[in-house]
Parts: C-alpha cells; sequence; structure tokens
C-alpha cells in the first residue's frame, strides 16, 4: 500500500481523448515560495559577508605612507572578495530553493533539472535585486553627489581666489628701501585708473576661469592684459609683473592636471570596480544554478 506526500504532486498519465500528457499544461512549473527563501537566504549571507569585507578592507588600508596594501592590492583583493561572496550566497540561496521546492512527480528528467536550475536562477536573481535595492537606499547617492558637487563648487570657488589673489599681491620694497611700495607704472596705472579694484579682479578672475577651461591655456592678448592689471595694481614693473603672471598661470596649469589625474584614476577604479562586479554577479548566477539542480538532485532522492 503507497501513500503519497501532500506536498507532492502527482500528474497522472490516464489517456484522454488520446491525449497522453504528463503534467496540465495549466499546472505551473515554479514554486515561488522556494524561490523567496531561496532569496532571503542569499540577500542576508550577501550582506553579511559585504559587511565584513568591509571590515577586513577597513583595517587593510592607512592613510600613512608605505603603511597598509597598496591600492593595486586593495583592487585585486576586493574583485576575489566579491567574487567569494556572490559563490558562497549563491551556493546557499540557489541549494534551498532547488531543496526547498515542491516534488515533481511523473515528468522527465531533463524536464526536473531545468526547472530546478531555473528555480536556483530565480533566486540569484530576486536576492541581487533585493540587494542592489537596499544598498542603493543605505548610501543615499542623490544626497551623496550633491554634497560632493557642493564641495567641488567650493574648492573651485576657493581656487580662483587664491590665484586671483596671488595676482594682485601688493610689492612691498625690500627692506633697506624704506619698506615702502613700489608706485605703480605710469602707463598701468593710467589703464587701472578707471577700473574698481573689485571690477579688476573680477576680470582677471574670467580671464584665469577661461584659461581653466582651455586647459590652463591663456591667449596672448589676455597674457599682456593681465600683464597690465598686475603692474597697474600692485606696482610692479612690466617685467615683474610678467613673471608673476606667468608663475601663477604655471600654478594653475599644475593644479589642472593633478585634478585631471584624480578624475581619471576615479574613473578607471570605477571602470575596474563595475567590471569586477559583472564579473562577480556571472558567477554568482551559474553557481545558483547548479546549486539550485543539486538541491532538487538531494529532494527528489528523500
Amino acid at each position: 500500500m503507497s501513500t503519497t506526500h501532500p506536498t507532492e504532486r502527482i500528474y497522472a498519465a490516464a489517456p484522454i481523448m488520446g491525449n497522453t500528457s504528463s503534467a496540465p499544461a495549466s499546472d505551473s512549473g515554479i514554486t515561488w515560495a522556494a524561490i523567496i527563501a531561496g532569496a532571503v537566504a542569499a540577500a542576508a549571507i550577501s550582506i553579511t559577508l559585504l559587511i565584513f569585507g568591509a571590515g577586513l578592507g577597513l583595517s587593510s588600508i592607512s592613510p600613512w605612507p608605505h603603511n597598509g596594501v597598496s591600492a593595486a592590492t586593495f583592487s585585486v583583493l576586493a574583485a576575489i572578495w566579491l567574487v567569494i561572496v556572490q559563490w558562497i550566497s549563491s551556493a546557499f540561496g540557489g541549494y534551498i530553493a532547488g531543496r526547498l521546492r515542491t516534488k515533481w512527480v511523473g515528468l522527465h528528467t531533463d524536464e526536473v533539472f531545468f526547472r530546478d536550475t531555473a528555480h536556483g536562477f530565480l533566486a540569484w536573481g530576486l536576492a541581487t535585486v533585493v540587494v542592489a535595492g537596499l544598498l542603493t537606499l543605505g548610501s543615499n547617492s542623490a544626497a551623496t553627489a550633491g554634497a560632493q558637487l557642493a564641495a567641488t563648487s567650493q574648492m573651485t570657488s576657493a581656487a580662483d581666489t587664491y590665484y586671483v589673489d596671488l595676482l594682485f599681491r601688493q610689492n612691498v620694497a625690500a627692506p633697506g628701501n624704506g619698506g615702502s611700495a613700489l608706485a605703480p607704472a605710469n602707463s598701468s596705472a593710467a589703464m587701472v585708473t578707471g577700473l574698481s579694484d573689485q571690477s579688476t579682479r573680477a576680470q582677471a578672475a574670467t580671464i584665469l576661469a577661461t584659461s581653466a577651461v582651455n586647459g590652463g591655456t591663456v591667449s596672448a592678448e589676455d597674457n599682456a592684459y593681465l600683464v597690465q592689471l598686475v603692474s597697474g595694481r600692485t606696482g610692479l614693473s612690466p617685467s615683474d609683473a610678467q613673471i608673476r603672471v606667468n608663475n601663477v598661470i604655471a600654478q594653475e596649469q599644475a593644479a589642472i592636471g593633478k585634478t585631471r589625474q584624480s578624475a581619471d584614476a576615479a574613473r578607471k577604479a570605477a571602470a575596474e570596480a563595475a567590471i569586477y562586479t559583472f564579473v562577480s554577479l556571472l558567477i554568482g548566477a551559474f553557481i545558483a544554478s547548479v546549486s539550485g539542480a543539486i538541491g532538487g538532485r538531494l529532494r527528489d532522492n528523500y
């Protein structure tokens, strides 16, 4: 006398009107309860391992020179850890989804294998969506981007102010010459007589800002105009004013170069992180699918 487990779906192969299909077409091959259970397990393990990895990463780096791991080593370790996180979480999630799904009776072995694989894959997909959503909400990317933009704007404004102030620093005579400011050159002084100090600085700031957009290059006309402004406001001779203008422009070009290097380094780091994440997700999808098939096979053996 045989008994049937209450959770089993028994598909009788009774011929009806010549149809010997082993399963009703309306019966779904998806057990969502098992998929959700596997996804919850995978998401929980992923978050746990990511937090643990963040702790390991913070303990391995240091702001002091020659201490902690290098940036290249840290990137490699982060990539390896992403793969480990996906491997472990996907294996558990896929296995649970396959092991807890409803047993199918009367189906071909290949169909059972496909459904088990699909259950593992769907559990991985649902877990990935949940974790991505939680990380997005937790990071509050919009507020972070706004704060970074405001900080960048303030830094840029401060840098512009610094360069303008550097241009118009008063030229004080060396000790022994009375310590008084040099008198402005006649031609330059006449040129700036009708301009207020604020207007002079605004014009210089506009020229420097335009040169920053052009990669730090200042046209000959703008360079000559800056020399006249600096000479008229500071009392420097035209030759000394030219040296000061050239030095300030050189410093601005160096600052622009450093900014571009930092931006390029951030771009490369973001690209590497995206590639590492993509590869780890592919591995996770494969592991979850295989684990679902293994869990389903063990489920059918008991």
